[in-house]
């Protein structure tokens, strides 16, 4: 039950939607990270790029696309190594939805405990521990 914000900004013309954006982010969730794409809420934000800065220029001016990425993940349900994968894959998907990025793109996996984090009224504690209990 991920929840992923994604901003995304780029001086290049592309006929790319917020809904391919999400989509994407959504299946590398579920591949890499094992989390169930039917339960994972995706938002997308488009930024002009006059209005994103990189040091003190903006996005049109270095002529580069760039994004950043958010993700909520109940903490120890995935490894370093898993991680690493998912914010090395959607920094090449991302290159391949937006064209060049810009080095200073982003990606933020958030471990969050498990009684801290839910949906549904339910914490995902409560929900590990009633699973366990079946």
């Amino acid at each position: 039950m991920p929840l992923i914000r994604i901003a995304y900004s780029s001086p290049h013309k592309h006929t790319i939607s917020k809904a391919e954006i999400a989509a994407a982010a959504n299946r590398l969730s579920a591949d890499i990270l094992q989390k169930d794409s039917k339960i994972t809420a995706v938002t997308v934000e488009s930024l002009d790029a006059d209005s994103w800065f990189i040091g003190d220029k903006s996005v049109a001016e270095h002529g580069l696309a760039t994004f950043w990425l958010d993700i909520k993940i109940v903490e120890s349900t995935n490894t370093k190594d898993e991680k690493a994968r998912f914010i090395a894959e959607v920094f090449a998907t991302m290159a391949k939805l937006l064209g060049p990025l810009h080095e200073e793109s982003y990606v933020h996996v958030h471990d969050v405990n498990g009684y801290a984090y839910g949906y549904g009224g339910v914490t995902q504690e409560e929900r590990y521990i009633a699973k366990k209990l079946k």
